[in-house]
């Protein structure tokens, strides 16, 4: 990771929805830092016990939380990721199957599609969801900052643990 840092820092003070679209956008981009520059055989090698548990499965993984929670939950679209009942992991087992430079582009492909569906809402507007339960843009936003933090922190080791490389 010598590459220049590019990612934006989130401002300390804004309104709720620039915040929130900031503290994502943060997680984002630290996701793509941590993941740029390895070699093929580093980003799809297993250094923890759970064998999909690699840059290319999380990226992978994370690529389909988006676009569940973004454009099937709060856009309406269909779900379109690989997993299902038979295969619950199908997304981290899709990621064998492309290089880095392919799941970087899908991730950020999907995270453009997902700042463009946020963007036409306001937090506090409501969609169907699971039944007859609503959800709103913030409840959203949110996890995904947990979601993303959660596993920039996952990332963070691995990438340690393959090529030494810490911090930011």
């Amino acid at each position: 990771m010598t590459a220049p840092d590019t990612r934006v820092a989130p401002p300390y003070a804004g309104g709720e929805l620039d915040q929130l679209n900031a503290f994502l956008d943060f997680l984002r981009a630290t996701i793509a830092r941590k993941s740029e520059g390895l070699s093929e055989a580093d980003a799809h090698r297993s250094v923890l016990p759970s064998p999909l548990m690699t840059v290319a499965g999380l990226l992978s993984h994370l690529r389909w939380v988006e676009a569940y929670w973004f454009d099937t939950a709060l856009a309406g679209n269909p779900d379109r990721a690989p997993y299902s009942k038979e295969h619950p992991d199908g997304e981290f087992e899709i990621a064998a199957e492309l290089t880095l430079d392919q799941l970087l582009a899908d991730y950020a492909e999907q995270c453009a599609r997902s700042r463009e569906i946020i963007a036409g809402l306001a937090l506090d507007d409501t969609v169907p969801f699971r039944g007859d339960q609503r959800l709103n843009p913030r409840w959203v936003l949110l996890h995904m900052i947990e979601e993303t933090g959660r596993h920039a922190g996952h990332l963070d080791v691995i990438r340690e643990l393959l090529d030494g490389a810490t911090g930011e």
